[in-house]
């Protein structure tokens, strides 16, 4: 017997590589380029009904080269060229600091689902990296990864859900595919 997944009620995406180019530990607004298709896929997701939300490890703050207000202000750059988010979550550890909020963890996924007002089970991950769809499963939310060319094979491999590019990623969760058979 097949169980139905609970209505989708909103899309969080991880930032780098998969909403904008990723520029390691980017302090400067002004190197904030859109991935291609990011502005279509927030703006299905939009006209959808969905919440959406942004999830980004952040380690640059832990380790000395980015401050917040760095962090910051290239998110209000992202916002402004991508609309707005309802919410914006980032972990500001690194990997050694044993936090519940850091990607693969479920921290930040838990802590949006709740601010948002829905179940983890109503919320799916977009993201570039297998930490991003762990995250997602230990939350128990979807996750899709949509890979660059930075992504490893044998995370393309371990995912459940993989998607060319970010707008078919959004189109195969509005289409309300189960995560199981969507690969």
């Amino acid at each position: 017997m097949d169980v139905l997944q609970p209505r989708l009620r909103a899309i969080l995406f991880d930032r780098d590589d998969t909403l904008v180019e990723d520029v390691p530990y980017n302090g400067d607004p002004d190197r904030v380029v859109p991935m291609p298709g990011a502005l279509d896929a927030l703006q299905q997701v939009r006209r959808a009904g969905l919440r959406t939300g942004v999830v980004s490890n952040q380690s640059g703050i832990a380790r000395g080269i980015l401050t917040v207000a760095q962090v910051d202000a290239v998110n209000a750059r992202v916002e402004r060229m991508l609309g707005p988010f309802d919410l914006w979550r980032y972990c500001p550890h690194g990997s050694e600091d044993g936090c519940r909020c850091r990607k693969p963890e479920p921290g930040m996924i838990l802590s949006a689902a709740e601010q948002l007002g829905v179940s983890p089970a109503e919320v799916a991950m977009i993201g570039d990296i297998g930490a991003d769809v762990q995250a997602a499963a230990a939350a128990g939310a979807r996750g899709v990864l949509v890979p660059t060319a930075r992504t490893r094979r044998e995370e393309v491999q371990a995912a459940a859900v993989v998607a060319p590019d970010l707008v078919s990623a959004v189109a195969l969760l509005l289409a309300g595919a189960p995560a199981e058979a969507a690969s």
